[in-house]
């Protein structure tokens, strides 16, 4: 009878990693929640500068109407928007000049081949996880949407946000053309929003399919056990 092999342990995640990912978990959390709070008391999106119930709108939500959630939606969604911000550009700054946004989220060129990009989608579609070295790093797949996340719907979360604050938008009015009016950065700020619900919905998924207990406690301890790899999954790097 076959033993069965231990897995080989590694430290995958430094701490400030560990720790600006779960206060943007934290922080996003409560943003969503106030968001939709405050969506609740005008759910009809606008295009332009000016917008109220009564009049016509891009897109009606079917949503109920609720006044009194605005109160503390606002001040909760303000809170954690600054909350957002501050990790965010902690997490950039590190990311920048310590070297994880080049080492670990930028593709490696064997990743940009075409028959290794095919072989990543065939395997998202079955559903199957990375196995052996190629678990140690994020793939190709996975490295586009955290960029796209981090320089481009987060960016423009923000942005849009600003928009929409009158105190920002009397010293840079620049954003009103930036965005097409207070309105037009309201709707866009939901859509960026859904495409952020969408992006976690994909990334708790791919958590589970990858092993939820493994990828959790890395990015508590950053100990992080590499699954064993099988003969189907290897692949030798591009020169």
């Amino acid at each position: 009878m076959t033993g069965r092999v231990p897995r080989q342990t590694v430290f995958r995640h430094r701490a400030w990693v560990r720790l600006t990912h779960w206060v943007n978990t934290a922080a996003f959390g409560a943003l969503l929640v106030s968001g939709i709070a405050i969506l609740l008391a005008l759910p009809r999106l606008f295009w332009g500068e000016t917008g109220a119930n009564d009049a016509p709108a891009a897109l009606v939500l079917p949503l109920p109407v609720n006044l009194e959630q605005t109160g503390w939606g606002r001040n909760l969604h303000f809170l954690a928007a600054w909350i957002l911000v501050l990790n965010g550009g902690i997490y950039l700054l590190l990311a920048l000049f310590g070297g994880h946004l080049r080492r670990n989220l930028l593709p490696d060129r064997d990743q940009l081949a075409p028959d290794h990009l095919a072989r990543e989608i065939a395997d998202h579609a079955r559903l199957r996880p990375a196995t052996g070295r190629e678990a140690l790093r994020y793939n190709a797949l996975q490295k586009f949407a955290y960029l796209a996340v981090i320089l481009g719907l987060f960016p423009l979360m923000v942005l849009t946000g600003l928009t929409m604050s009158p105190g920002v938008t009397a010293a840079f009015p620049e954003l009103f053309t930036l965005f097409g009016g207070r309105q037009s950065a309201r709707t866009l700020h939901f859509v960026f929003a859904s495409l952020l619900v969408l992006f976690l919905l994909v990334h708790v998924g791919q958590v589970f399919v990858g092993g939820a207990v493994n990828l959790t406690r890395s990015m508590i301890t950053g100990r992080f056990a590499v699954p064993p790899d099988t003969p189907a999954n290897r692949e030798t790097p591009d020169a």
